[in-house]
């Protein structure tokens, strides 16, 4: 998953320079480091993005633990 995050990104920062290159009507490899810098950024944010999911989705299990032991101390626990 990594690895296709990473492309994924670096293709969307190559996309993102192209894009602003071709609406300013300029030419599309203008500076050629804005492209390595974008794809780099790309990158990155792809990598992060997959982090950040990874995170969340362990937060969240965490959360729905302490609900689910909260309900059944509050529901079940009353009746012994």
């Amino acid at each position: 998953m990594p690895l296709s995050a990473t492309v994924v990104g670096a293709v969307l920062g190559l996309s993102v320079q192209l894009h602003s290159n071709a609406l300013r009507k300029l030419p599309l490899m203008r500076h050629p480091w804005e492209h390595v810098l974008a794809i780099g950024i790309g990158a990155v944010f792809g990598n992060q993005l997959v982090k950040w999911e990874a995170k969340v989705e362990e937060d969240l299990d965490k959360l729905l633990e302490k609900a689910k032991a909260a309900n059944e101390r509050r529901y079940i626990g009353s009746d012994e």
